[in-house]
């Protein structure tokens, strides 16, 4: 299986913290709106068939449910996915939670989404390119496939290790390992081998002065890509 246990054990540990703003996971409900509304500009979401790959406690693929998806989210934490499913049990929004490998549901439903994300999971397993290979997969000819990761170089072990875990504390420390970090040419030819056409790619900043997130040109830290299958 494509998992590292310990980066599953780490966020599993964290589980019942996913639905807090003020917690450990306060960044991805900062950066969620964000993401929902630069997905949002590339492709319609309301009435499609879309799949968050990784998708954790669910904070996006719920909001995607919320705009009118038909959103599966799938993940490799029993815990997170619990945590995932009942609070969409709490408010009253349908989706659906699976615990199953990208891998493993590439083989059972190829070709059958439309929107297909995965979002701050690359760098978290030992073989991205198979989980890129997987979205490409699952994800319909002319579907729309969505990634972020973070970007290998100093400035971005400065900021998103050293800065994020150990001077801000906005995350725990060990949450990242700059090794798996993938540089967006490394990026780029596993999308390209994966079939998948690059549409756009965009930083994600983050100003700890103002403690705003923002998208933009600047893509040596957190980036994002868009993409479409051939």
């Amino acid at each position: 299986m494509n998992a590292d246990q310990t980066e599953i054990d780490k966020f599993s540990s964290l589980a019942h913290h996913w639905w807090d703003p003020t917690s450990e996971f306060k960044p991805l409900h900062a950066i969620n709106p964000l993401r929902l509304d630069w997905i949002q500009k590339h492709t319609e979401i309301q009435g499609k068939k879309v799949l968050d790959v990784g998708c954790g406690g669910g904070i996006l693929t719920e909001s995607l449910a919320k705009i009118g998806a038909h959103a599966k989210g799938i993940d490799l934490s029993e815990k997170a996915l619990k945590v995932a499913d009942l609070h969409s049990l709490e408010t009253g929004i349908a989706v659906q939670y699976e615990y199953i490998s990208a891998e493993d549901l590439a083989n059972k439903e190829a070709g059958q989404y439309d929107v297909v994300t995965c979002m701050e999971m690359l760098e978290h397993v030992p073989d991205p390119q198979s989980i890129i290979k997987a979205c490409s997969a699952l994800a319909k000819p002319g579907g729309k496939v969505f990634f972020s990761t973070l970007n290998r170089n100093p400035k971005s072990y400065l900021l998103a290790v050293i800065g994020a875990e150990y001077i801000l504390r906005m995350l725990p420390k060990g949450t990242h390992d700059y090794k798996k970090f993938i540089k967006p040419s490394e990026l780029h030819g596993f999308l390209q081998d994966a079939g998948l056409e690059m549409n756009e790619i965009i930083g994600l900043t983050y100003n700890p002065i103002t403690e705003v997130y923002a998208l933009g040109r600047d893509t040596d830290v957190n980036y994002l890509v868009a993409t479409t299958k051939k």
